[in-house]
């Protein structure tokens, strides 16, 4: 693919051959944002696991401090008896069975799915449609729980899931362009923090490999790992 004059300006301001501070990368990716949109910000960490491995597969939830500049559609699965204080949480949509059957029809109009443990077993069956599209309710990162206040509440303040994918790469998005350097700093370390203390005990060798940063448009910046507070 041609890259417009535009695009060849971004990619020669960005130095592959550098590793950044994750100051330097959160300054530079604002620098170099040229869509129109409030472009996502987000990493990828290459992490020295095998999710092959059950104790590998890492997966888990953190809340971001400056939350994720977006607001996400939020579905609470549960029965009658809770759908009152999922409504007064903020929760977008909430329900069970009209909802379980939009979805096998193709709705996914949604961010994130919270379930109570009580109606799994009906949440369980839409493994197909919600697993490779990471919807599916877990207890690991939060989204099955009986507390579905604190859930929906969570998620709306700037909680986001995340999970190692089959490379042994972990995807997140840390905010928007319009965010101050300083606030996707905060975010970004916050997540490597939490994922930093969740090394299995099983872990051979080197735990973070590697550290990119990008928006949506950008090329990938490489992070310096010395600069990153908590690894």
């Amino acid at each position: 693919m041609k890259l417009t004059k535009k695009q060849k300006q971004v990619v020669s301001q960005v130095d592959n051959n550098k590793l950044y501070s994750i100051e330097d990368a959160s300054k530079l990716l604002k620098e170099i944002n040229y869509t129109k949109f409030d472009a996502s910000v987000d990493v990828h960490i290459r992490l020295g696991l095998d999710p092959r491995k059950p104790d590998q597969s890492l997966r888990g939830a953190v809340t971001l401090p400056n939350g994720t500049g977006k607001t996400k559609k939020v579905l609470v699965l549960c029965n009658p008896d809770k759908e009152n204080e999922a409504k007064a949480a903020g929760a977008d949509y909430v329900g069970l069975d009209e909802y379980i059957e939009k979805m096998n029809g193709g709705w996914l109009d949604i961010d994130i799915i919270i379930a109570t443990p009580d109606v799994m077993a009906k949440v369980g069956k839409l493994g197909r449609v919600l697993g490779p599209r990471g919807l599916m309710p877990n207890p690991r990162t939060g989204t099955v729980t009986p507390d579905v206040s604190t859930a929906v509440t969570e998620v709306k303040k700037g909680k986001i899931s995340f999970r190692i994918d089959k490379f042994g790469i972990i995807h997140a998005s840390v905010g928007r362009v319009s965010f101050t350097p300083q606030q996707i700093v905060e975010n970004a370390t916050e997540l490597i923090s939490t994922i930093s203390r969740m090394k299995p005990s099983t872990a051979k060798g080197t735990y973070f490999k590697s550290l990119f940063m990008a928006s949506t448009m950008s090329p990938g910046i490489q992070i310096d790992l010395k600069s990153v507070k908590g690894i």
